[in-house]
């Protein structure tokens, strides 16, 4: 299954909020992390956004999926960006 890369943007505005949310928005990703659909993600230190990496069919469904994140559901996320990804090695390589 396609592994795909997932940036997310966030701003300063949003900091508090995010904050306040973030129980629940672990919740809903520790419980794709049990499912097998997310293989890790974290944020960036400087407070700019995420990455996680996830296994989907394909962008559009991934893309999808996303909608249910309380980040999103929020507003508290500026852009997302989804990129199919291929890694040749390291603990994601087939």
């Amino acid at each position: 299954m396609p592994i795909f890369a997932v940036h997310y943007t966030y701003s300063e505005a949003t900091a508090a909020d995010r904050l306040t949310n973030r129980p629940e928005h672990r919740a809903w990703l520790n419980a794709l992390v049990d499912a097998g659909t997310v293989l890790t993600s974290g944020p960036y230190p400087d407070g700019t956004g995420a990455l996680l990496i996830f296994r989907a069919t394909d962008a559009p469904s991934l893309t999808e999926l996303l909608t249910n994140d309380p980040f999103a559901k929020l507003g508290l996320i500026d852009a997302v960006r989804v990129v199919e990804w291929l890694p040749v090695m390291g603990a994601f390589s087939e």
